[in-house]
């Protein structure tokens, strides 16, 4: 009986983590590729995935930060490779090439490091918003 009611159990712990936790988001990577929803709310412009201005998309797992600036960027215009939340190298040099972009053409001073942090998020949500 107790062996019955412990399988039981196990069995709803884990369809509860499957449930609350989706594969693209339960921190691996994955290769799938993600869709990118366009608005706009001056000055920002958004994806649909991460509305903040402060996390650091990671360049290990799949996060939603990093499927957000790899949307932004592809729509900035500069291409991050396959959107599929893992802010690897293509999407470093992509955000690098943005950040010299600002820097040039706008006088911002964004450290040109290929990282999309509190600094880089409102540049970027801004130049796509009024680029679209």
């Amino acid at each position: 009986m107790r062996r019955n009611i412990a399988t039981a159990l196990t069995a709803a712990v884990l369809i509860t983590a499957t449930l609350t936790a989706p594969a693209a988001f339960a921190g691996t990577a994955t290769a799938q590729a993600y869709t990118c929803r366009f608005s706009a709310s001056e000055p920002y412009a958004y994806a649909g995935h991460y509305g903040g201005t402060t996390v650091v998309p990671s360049s290990t797992v799949v996060t939603s930060a990093g499927v957000e600036a790899q949307c932004l960027l592809t729509w900035a215009g500069f291409d991050p490779g396959t959107i599929d939340g893992v802010f690897g190298t293509n999407s470093k040099a992509a955000a690098k090439k943005f950040q010299t972009m600002m820097n040039n053409a706008y006088g911002y001073s964004l450290a040109t490091d290929g990282i999309v942090g509190s600094e880089t998020w409102p540049a970027l949500r801004t130049y796509v918003c009024y680029r679209s």
